[in-house]
């Protein structure tokens, strides 16, 4: 019980004196080398394609689910 209060505590105070922190922070001068930008984009281009890939494997449940879900919005059942 006393961790839970200690956990909750320090909680509690990293999320009060976090936000000043990041609004109060100076110019920082710094760049994005060609490497960490295509980086970024693969994980862009990665995501998008791993989520179509998501939606082909799930498709029957995604299309059951919705038609399940219009079925009762118009019979007025939610």
């Amino acid at each position: 019980m006393k961790n839970d209060l200690k956990t909750q505590s320090v909680i509690s105070s990293v999320s009060f004196c976090l936000p000043p922190v990041l609004f109060i922070s100076q110019n920082i001068h710094a760049y994005i080398d060609a490497g960490t930008g295509t980086l970024i984009i693969q994980f862009l281009i990665a995501g998008f394609v791993g989520g179509l890939f998501l939606i082909k494997v799930f498709w029957k449940k995604v299309k059951a689910f919705f038609g399940n879900l219009f079925v009762r919005i118009r019979k007025g059942t939610e």
